[in-house]
């Protein structure tokens, strides 16, 4: 306000909240001299001992009859006043097994001459011998429990066949960590031969625990059938499955990427590879190393142009990777390389001539616009090797260990040779610059390491035809989805089902094919 202006009246609704303001600050003023009044009054009250609630434990009603094992149970004393699940379990299910109710052949049924009513055989899929059963589990043998009881009532030949299977990459890991944990040795310490004698004591402890599990559940299942997918029989249905399969190409061998841990010294599938998203640098642990491994970061380096002063500044995450390098890789349409094409680069740490050739997959956007091409150790590199005939050179063996191909880096880990390039590179002055970068790292599942795609030759299923077969009984309603929104899922996922890898799945196919056969 100007010095000897005339202060302006308030207008009525500035008056009135004017007001409004001075009754809130009144009954607030008045609500802390109460709180202050109750506290003090508090103060001089001695402290009141706290009684303890005591929760109402409910009775659990068991059975306690002199029932004998496998003799039928004894009802003939008081009937408890309320459900209890013990007392109405206890004492029923050895009866069954002594009694063969479970069986295909009950009630001398000769199983080798059809039955007029029909068969039915349903495989319990088979979990893990590596752990215990889950609600899952209960949930999903309990439905096919009722599905079986239902066809032994309509008459049915039937047969719900149990079993566990060996889960190999999961049972060897946990077999694995209680052989260094107890005893101090790896599976190549002690061979094959007793590697595989240690999976079998693991299987008949936890196995037996697993089908302990499917008696307390009530399953309906033949235990004499029981199967495990490294006994002998399954062994011999999985040798006669591959032969089959084999004959009619629908197997095939062939060499590609595959996800590679070194720690395991095992390919595993897509499903048990983990993708780590990093916002940029990122210290992450990895098996074998004592120290943290720096991911998330951008390294540009140069490459010089054979026969000229020039260089071609390439980017990449993996500077590692580039004593695999066969080529630099730019796109046909980047006027910054134009003259480039169809020149080479010398490789500052082996003898090796790297092609600099145009191919559409580059990203002009991308760090410096050109690219290494590493076809043995990159997805996006395999194909560009493919189209232009490059060399497959692996620099990183099974063990994580760089080869014999890498010159002075021979011999190092992975990740050691990561830090041992870049500190060459730069006493070479071809060291240009490092960013922050954003990526997805994959993790395999099962050891924590980080995956290193390998060239490894594998046995491969085609699945085109067996995909088209499955989208067709869909369309022409053989097969029906409930709810049929769940058809355009089914769709996508056939239609993009050109090959799997084999040793995944056999087993349990064989599973399947060897109970069909002996019922």
């Amino acid at each position: 306000m100007v010095e000897g202006e005339e202060k302006k009246p308030k207008t009525p609704a500035q008056l009135k909240k004017d007001a409004a303001k001075a009754e809130k600050l009144t009954k607030f003023t008045e609500k802390q001299r109460k709180m202050a009044e109750q506290k003090a009054l508090q103060a001089t009250k001695p402290p009141e001992e706290k009684k303890e609630k005591k929760k109402a434990v409910k009775e659990v009603i068991t059975y306690s009859a002199n029932t004998q094992p496998g003799q039928k149970k004894d009802l003939s004393g008081p009937m408890p006043t309320v459900y209890s699940p013990r007392y109405v379990e206890a004492a029923w299910y050895q009866w069954w097994e002594r009694e063969g109710f479970f069986k295909p052949e009950y009630g001398g049924r000769d199983v080798s001459k059809p039955n007029p009513k029909g068969n039915f055989t349903i495989v319990i899929p088979p979990p893990n011998v590596t752990g215990t059963l889950h609600l899952g589990h209960a949930l999903a043998t309990s439905v096919e429990d009722t599905v079986t009881r239902w066809n032994r009532m309509k008459g049915r030949t039937t047969l719900f066949n149990p079993g566990c299977d060996h889960a190999g990459i999961a049972t060897q890991v946990v077999v694995e960590k209680r052989l260094k944990r107890e005893r101090d040795l790896s599976r190549h310490d002690l061979g094959r031969e007793k590697f595989i004698e240690e999976v079998w004591r693991w299987k008949n402890e936890k196995g037996d625990y697993i089908y302990d599990q499917l008696r307390t559940l009530g399953a309906s299942v033949d235990w004499d059938r029981a199967c495990f997918t490294m006994d002998p029989k399954m062994c011999r249905a999985v040798t006669e499955a591959f032969l089959r399969m084999h004959e009619k190409g629908t197997i095939y061998r062939s060499t590609r990427l595959v996800n590679w841990s070194c720690a395991l010294r095992s390919a595993i599938s897509d499903i048990e590879v983990d993708k780590k998203e990093l916002p940029g640098r990122t210290m992450l642990p990895v098996p074998g190393y004592k120290d943290k491994i720096e991911f998330g970061v951008l390294v540009s380096f140069a490459y010089p142009v054979d026969g000229t002063d020039e260089e071609v500044v390439i980017a990449t995450t993996r500077i590692e990777t580039m004593l695999g390098d066969s080529a630099i890789a730019v796109h046909p349409k980047d006027d910054r390389y134009q003259h480039l094409i169809g020149k080479v680069c010398k490789h500052p740490f082996v003898e090796r001539d790297l092609p600099i050739i145009a191919d559409d997959f580059v990203d002009r956007e991308f760090g410096t616009g050109a690219v290494k091409i590493t076809p043995a150790h990159d997805h996006n590199d395999y194909e560009v090797g493919v189209r232009h005939n490059l060399p497959f050179i692996t620099c990183i063996g099974d063990d994580g260990l760089m080869t014999d191909v890498c010159g002075q880096f021979a011999g190092l880990k992975r990740f050691d040779a990561r830090k041992a390039v870049l500190d060459a590179l730069k006493a070479k002055g071809l060291y240009r610059d490092m960013q922050d970068n954003p990526m997805i790292v994959p993790i395999c599942s099962r050891s924590k390491d980080v995956i290193e795609p390998i060239l490894k030759a594998q046995w491969y299923v085609k699945c085109d035809q067996m995909a088209k077969k499955a989208i067709d009984v869909v369309a022409k309603g053989s097969l029906k989805l409930i709810p049929d929104m769940h058809v355009a899922t089914w769709n996508r996922w056939m239609e993009g089902s050109r090959w799997v890898v084999l040793f995944q799945y056999l087993p349990r196919i064989c599973l399947l094919k060897e109970q069909c056969i002996a019922l």
